[in-house]
């Protein structure tokens, strides 16, 4: 008897070949060996939604594997992952393999564990089943939604508002969320108050602060001090009181541990505490569950990382709570083990939380063996399961008043001491924003009593202004985005992928900013989609699919649902022109595009020629602000510069171009222009019948339009400047502006300068340790080891166009997913020897010439298509994304646009 495993990943395979007897031989599918093809039709909502599934090339050699492999064989089982994506990969296997007809008399099982150790694996395999039909449905359900999204309303967006790219079903309401909330910080206005202090001594001669909470029996607001007057008046008040202590309140409080991870909250203290991304932190979670080699036996480090689950098994709670009592004692140990409770309604994610395999192994067991992101990760892990069953911190709080005898004031202390710091002693969770300018935990207050006597010392003023919303972190979305119930937690990370792989949004400072790409497409689907990204709609979506993959409803009833409305708001924009889109989104963003008058109203009168208006424009390099009297006007502005109807420099309202003055050299005018890469200065004006261009020179972002005069515009038009010559080479060192912004340039080498270093000023001793953190981030090849045909070293380097490995002069780019952390010497000798196949050298890491994917058979997915009737040219001429341009273009690996995001 013999038995073949098919599970995703090789690394996977290896591991749990090693635990099964030699009846097994374990294969890998390497993830998905089939999808929906990137075109129009692959979901034919007039037949049933019948789906055609398109087998990958690239899997052809995994599936001749396991074919060959089950001759002889008596069993089939299919280990892929315990959740829905690893469900539907057992199920392509399956219907891959029967339509090949190579499964008859072999029996097909399935089996699932939660992390990769022999004990979780061997009790699997001990305790099959078969597929589970409701998430494999739940799975049909979420994929052809995204697909018919993306491949219906992609492509309305490309011919109703051009330079758009994609939209996705959970992808365009993540976009709405973090639009929205710019839109909020665009309209804030911040308002002035003031704060008031006061030092005050005890007959102890112990010293504490105290807030103004109360003036002239009345209590004050956040914002009551509103301006240096008042604060002055209230500082005269205080300082004129005579003060003793009021009420005293003391009381002990209880704070609790927070559950272990599931993957949304994993997602979010990666980022808040280690600064990782929502991909990077799925990515080194997937080593760890993979595991680590111990003695020549692999074993996985943590539990399976995308679940909703916050419960422990009770095998883990007790390993966790003996840990806790012989490291850190019997009173850190609750009476009895915590229990938690997963919030998730769908069976098929309420897997145990993500923990450490063997709480015995230790961060500091591991320092060795894993690289540092990923002991970073598991020590977060461990830590907080770990503190989740510990005792909880008690804290004593104490609130003082301090009254003014003759009943002008009062003044107030408060303060927060840890007296058993419980589990805090090992983890605390950080928070998305900064503590707050009143939060005054940890300070520590004297005793005093009712009545006693103080003295008054310094009195204190402090002006402040409120703030906006903090824009979204990939922290805060992600907690957003699972509190309305949009998405899953193991989409979150591709969602946020591909907003920025489409240009919608940027990371700044770790904080996305949308484009004015994104606001356009975000106004636009919420002017004539609205329903289609509405959060409660979207939500309410989620439910419906949750319940699918819990059984309670059929899927096809799910899209039928769905797509009748959802097909009749596309038909109503078919003679929508591009004319009328522009002129909705000029309405709806006109807060934004323009600055409010004294009537109201948005002020659109061009400051250039006084008699046309401004409004919204298309060009080939997206929208802007132009005149209605163009050509003869020809004054335009950038979007990015009417943020809240104000321009981003001090004098965002003067028209361009502008005349700055005569440069002394050679006689010509120096002006300052704007152009669709920003602001920039010129000399002179292009020779009549000449293609040479004046010379330019753009903006630094440090530096205002309004602060450029003739001599600053000379000194940018003199770029590149000799900055001086390196002390340790010689060679000179020069700093100047190109396309990705300043720069210094030393031989070939380029450096970007950072945000707050300018080009104009900046010295050589900043120049020179600017360039050696170049050089010291560099990171360096690393050798895999010898060849075995020349003994000659196999390294693997970091390219521009991703990691590749290289030996002598023949290079090989990795292929896509795999990783240059984790490649083998074995591997990467695959890799060049295929490369060497294809004919290729020496190439740099350069990204190699791909060949044409092979047609690829399809094959429908359910019986309704197998019967379905030659009409697939039909049904493909009435399907939603008719013949759109470009339509390939909209598809990803997963199947629509914006399908990987959703």
């Amino acid at each position: 008897m013999s038995k073949v495993v098919v599970v995703e990943s090789p690394a996977k395979a290896k591991t749990i070949n090693k635990y099964l007897g030699d009846d097994y031989r374990v294969l890998a599918s390497y993830g998905h060996i089939r999808d929906l093809p990137p075109k129009d039709g692959s979901v034919d909502p007039e037949h049933d939604f019948a789906m055609l599934w398109q087998t990958d090339p690239r899997a052809e050699k995994q599936i001749k594997a396991i074919a060959e492999a089950l001759r002889g064989a008596d069993q089939l089982i299919l280990a892929t992952d315990p959740d829905r994506e690893g469900e539907a990969i057992s199920w392509h296997v399956q219907r891959v393999l029967e339509e090949r007809k190579v499964l008859k008399g072999i029996d097909v099982k399935r089996v699932a564990f939660n992390e990769i150790t022999k004990s979780a694996v061997l009790d699997a395999i001990a305790r099959p089943r078969e597929l589970d039909q409701d998430l494999i449905d739940a799975y049909l359900a979420r994929r052809a939604l995204d697909y018919l999204v993306g491949f219906t309303l992609s492509p309305v967006l490309w011919r109703k508002l051009p330079g758009a790219r994609s939209a996705g079903r959970v992808q365009s309401v993540a976009l709405r969320l973090i639009c929205e909330r710019e839109a909020e910080i665009e309209r804030f206005r911040a308002q002035e108050y003031w704060s008031i202090e006061a030092d005050f001594r005890t007959r102890e001669r112990k010293s504490f602060t105290a807030r103004l909470t109360h003036l002239d029996g009345k209590k004050l607001e956040r914002l009551e001090i509103g301006d240096e007057g008042s604060a002055k008046a209230a500082v005269a008040a205080v300082e004129a009181g005579e003060f003793e202590i009021g009420e005293v309140e003391k009381k002990r409080v209880r704070r609790n541990p927070q559950p272990p991870f599931t993957t949304s909250t994993l997602q979010q203290e990666a980022s808040r505490k280690l600064g990782f991304g929502a991909t990077r932190t799925m990515q080194l979670a997937q080593r760890l569950y993979e595991g680590v080699d111990f003695d020549g036996e692999t074993v996985g480090l943590i539990t399976y990382m995308r679940t909703d689950g916050v419960q422990l098994s009770q095998e883990a709670i007790q390993s966790i709570r003996g840990a806790i009592g012989s490291t850190y004692g019997d009173r850190y140990l609750p009476n009895t083990a915590r229990v938690y409770t997963s919030r998730a309604k769908n069976a098929q994610e309420a897997h145990e939380a993500i923990r450490p395999t063997d709480v015995k192994r230790t961060p500091e067991s591991l320092r060795d063996r894993v690289d540092p992101d990923q002991l970073k990760l598991y020590t977060l892990v461990w830590k907080r399961t770990v503190a989740s069953q510990m005792a909880s911190a008690e804290l004593d709080q104490t609130t003082i008043d301090v009254v003014d005898r003759k009943g002008r004031s009062t003044m107030r202390a408060t303060g927060s001491v840890v007296v058993f710091d419980g589990f805090l002693t090992l983890y605390q969770e950080d928070r998305d924003e900064p503590a707050a300018e009143d939060d005054e935990s940890g300070r520590i207050l004297p005793a005093v009593e009712r009545g006693e006597d103080v003295a008054r010392q310094e009195v204190r003023s402090e002006q402040h202004f409120t703030q906006p919303p903090p824009r979204y972190s990939e922290a805060s979305l992600v907690k957003k985005l699972e509190e309305l119930g949009i998405g899953r937690p193991s989409t979150y990370a591709s969602i946020m992928q591909v907003l920025q792989d489409r240009e919608y949004v940027t990371l700044d400072k770790r904080r996305f900013v949308p484009e004015d790409r994104g606001r356009l497409v975000t106004t636009f689907l919420s002017s004539f989609f609205n329903r289609y990204v509405a959060y409660n709609f979207t939500a309410d979506l989620e439910t419906r699919l949750d319940d699918v993959s819990a059984g309670q409803m059929e899927w096809r009833r799910v899209l039928h649902d769905f797509w009748d409305s959802f097909k009749g708001a596309v038909d109503g924009t078919k003679d929508l022109s591009i004319g009328q889109v522009i002129e909705a989104l000029d309405k709806e963003l006109a807060d934004h595009f323009f600055a409010t008058g004294p009537d109201g109203q948005p002020e659109r009168g061009c400051p250039s020629c006084q008699a046309g208006n401004l409004s919204l424009r298309l060009g080939k390099f997206g929208a802007f602000i132009g005149c209605s009297n163009y050509p003869n006007c020809r004054y335009t502005r950038q979007l990015g510069e009417a943020a809240g109807g104000k321009a981003s420099g001090a004098e965002g309202e003067e028209a361009l171009p502008k005349t700055l003055g005569t440069d002394p050299e050679t006689g010509q005018e120096v002006s300052m222009r704007k152009g669709p890469y920003g602001i920039y200065v010129q000399l002179g004006e292009p020779a009549e019948g000449s293609k040479e261009k004046p010379k330019r020179a753009s903006l630094p972002r440090q530096l205002a339009p309004a602060d450029v005069d003739l001599a600053k515009a000379l000194v940018l038009l003199s770029l590149p400047r000799p900055i001086g010559t390196h002390p340790e080479t010689g060679v000179p060192i020069e700093a100047g502006i190109g396309r990705f912004g300043p720069y210094l340039k030393i031989d070939s080498t380029y450096v970007n300068l950072p945000p707050d270093d300018t080009v104009l000023t900046i010295g050589l001793n900043h120049a020179v340790q600017l360039i050696a953190e170049k050089g010291a981030k560099k990171k360096p090849a690393r050798s895999l080891g010898d060849h075995p045909t020349d003994s000659k070293p196999v390294t693997v380097h970091a390219g521009r166009f991703g990691p590749y490995v290289q030996h002598g002069a023949l290079r090989a780019t990795l292929p896509r997913g795999e990783s240059a952390d984790d490649i083998s010497l074995e591997r990467a000798i695959e890799v060049l020897n295929a490369k060497a196949a294809k004919g290729g050298s020496a190439g740099g890491g350069k990204k190699p010439a791909g060949k044409k994917a092979s047609a690829a058979k399809a094959a429908p997915a359910d019986k309704a298509a197998a019967k379905k009737p030659a009409a697939k040219k039909s049904a493909a001429k009435k399907s939603p994304a008719k013949k759109a341009a470009g339509a390939k273009k909209a598809g990803t690996k997963g199947g629509g646009a914006g399908t990987a995001a959703s």
